[in-house]
């Protein structure tokens, strides 16, 4: 059948299942946008306020399904708006299509309005990406950007398509999407082997799960191998969600910010079990002074993580979820050691804390969310100290519950992210929590909640400052709070009635519980809770910069 270029990527988004879609419109995706009119009733185009909260609204759809998220722009600005959320996709191997519109292939290269090179800019932060010019191609183009965003180590793939081209005329022919594969494992049935000996030998072993167990399916696996071995289990930030957090074996997080019993399994382990795991300088800090006492079995998908940050004894490359099978088939059953009891001491002598008083802690608004909850909402999060808190403090038993910009950082993620977390999962409670900080980057995205009735609630952790980087002025500059107090007076609960949400203050702990369950309550509308917290709080533990990850510093 003959159809449009803009027809054509219709035909193709619905080929791959999509349902729907955040963009913001302009003139280069017109073509686009009037071809998505016309099937309203079988793909969901959200509006964003901005075409950075459509990228970051793809991606939480992204990692709380599971399925590809899509997003759309336009050229020029639009496009270069997306930026910063394919940055954020690329960085947690999130897959995403990011779709931008191009001017015409005539005025390419002649600084048209509006124009920009976006494929050369996106170069480095997408698996692949390409400049449509040839409508005989846009669907192949299409459907290969979906498999590239998927398979194998997923992350996003940007397709920019000159407007020529959209309203342009060919042949379009159905297909049904490729099928993915399993990725194979590379190692070879001997390296695997010798891994599985060393783990039967190892006196003090630990497994490190990062966020590629959750991406590889493969968290029931990881559980089978940690119990039949009893191998207690710490995660990195990103890897929250890949063992249940109150499991007997973990640990908690490790790194920076990580538990002390988790730090100091590290540092006296023998044999570190590394499973999806990048070995980002947040978890390993001085890497020469890193699990200093152990062997490492690095198991990942990239072979270009082997070696990268921690050179590795035993590298496994491939199929996480296959790997881990045959670990369980080649190793015996164990009991605890006197290893499991030195650190079920541990997690008994030094626990997460916080100073309870009658003052309003932000560990405590966690505790009390996760309590209030029963630990079954969507966690998304902005970046900073807030982050921080909702990992250390709320308790994460499946994957895909915790949804934060782990590799980049990204202020202003959070709010997006939960509006898409809460589109691609309407029966879950899907709950922001937030800095003062970075929601103001993008609280504009307030609107985009009220118009399409979405209940998310955002927990705004207000100490009226920059509070990470005030945090480290204190510790690591001798207090000298070079812009990072932030006190404007900003009114939030004003500000989210404006947006027309429900807002709520909070100045005492004795008003925490009924504040979370009147929002708890909201079924169409998002409600913000201004939680208002002392400026000076601090996330603990924290390891100094350059230290090694057993040198923390408590509270």
């Amino acid at each position: 059948m003959k159809l449009t270029g803009a027809e054509i990527i219709i035909q193709c988004l619905l080929e791959q299942g999509v349902d729907t879609i955040f963009g913001f419109p302009g003139g280069a995706v017109l073509y686009i946008y009037d071809a998505l009119y016309k099937v309203q009733d079988k793909i969901r185009h959200i509006l964003t306020s901005h075409e950075q909260g459509a990228a970051h609204a793809a991606d939480g759809y992204a990692r709380s399904t599971g399925k590809v998220g899509v997003c759309l722009a336009t050229s020029g600005p639009g496009a270069t708006n997306l930026v910063t959320g394919i940055a954020t996709a690329y960085m947690d191997s999130v897959p995403i299509v990011a779709i931008t519109g191009q001017v015409a292939t005539s005025l390419l290269g002649k600084d048209s309005f509006q124009e920009v090179d976006i494929t050369g800019i996106t170069m480095p932060i997408t698996k692949h990406n390409y400049i449509v010019k040839d409508i005989n191609k846009l669907a192949d183009v299409m459907r290969d950007a979906f498999y590239i965003a998927k398979s194998g180590r997923p992350g996003p793939v940007l397709v920019d398509v000159c407007k020529d081209v959209t309203a342009a005329v060919a042949e379009y022919e159905p297909k049904a999407p490729k099928e993915i594969l399993p990725v194979p494992v590379e190692s070879s049935e001997e390296e695997i082997n010798a891994a599985a000996e060393k783990i039967k030998k190892a006196q003090k072993p630990l497994i490190l799960a990062g966020g590629g167990v959750s991406i590889a399916n493969a968290v029931e696996e990881l559980r089978l191998l940690a119990e039949k071995l009893r191998i207690p289990v710490t995660t990195t930030l990103m890897g929250l969600g890949a063992f249940p957090s109150n499991h007997e074996l973990y640990t908690g997080m490790v790194g920076m910010h990580g538990t002390r019993t988790s730090n100091m399994a590290i540092n006296e382990s023998d044999l570190l079990i590394a499973v999806g795991t990048r070995f980002s300088d947040r978890v390993v800090s001085n890497a020469r002074k890193f699990a200093p006492k152990a062997e490492i079995i690095h198991i990942d998908i990239d072979p270009a993580e082997i070696n990268k940050n921690v050179n590795a004894h035993y590298p496994l490359i491939g199929n996480i979820k296959i790997i881990l099978k045959k670990l369980i088939d080649l190793t015996e059953s164990r009991k605890d050691s006197e290893w499991n009891e030195k650190i079920y001491k541990w997690k008994a002598a030094y626990p997460l804390k916080y100073r309870k008083d009658n003052v309003l802690r932000p560990q405590y608004i966690v505790e009390r969310i996760y309590e209030l909850t029963k630990g079954e909402a969507i966690i998304t999060t902005e970046v900073g100290q807030n982050q921080l808190w909702a990992a250390q403090f709320y308790k994460y038993n499946r994957p895909r519950q915790f949804i934060s910009s782990g590799g980049l950082g990204t202020m202003g993620f959070g709010l997006g992210a939960s509006i898409g977390a809460q589109l691609g999962n309407p029966d879950k409670k899907v709950i922001n929590i937030a800095g003062d900080g970075s929601f103001r980057m993008n609280c504009n995205e307030l609107a985009t909640a009220v118009e399409y009735k979405l209940p998310i609630v955002i927990a705004i952790l207000n100490n009226r400052a920059l509070g990470m980087v005030r945090q480290w002025q204190n510790l690591f500059y001798d207090s000298r709070y070079s812009s990072t107090t932030v006190d404007r007076g900003t009114n939030f609960v004003a500000l989210a009635e404006a947006y027309g949400a429900m807002g709520i203050n909070v100045t005492k702990p004795e008003e925490v519980d009924d504040a979370i369950t009147k929002a708890l309550a909201s079924i169409d509308r998002p409600v913000l809770i201004n939680f208002e917290i002392d400026k000076d709080e601090k996330v603990f533990p924290i390891v100094p910069p350059g230290a090694p990850i057993s040198e923390l510093i408590d509270e």
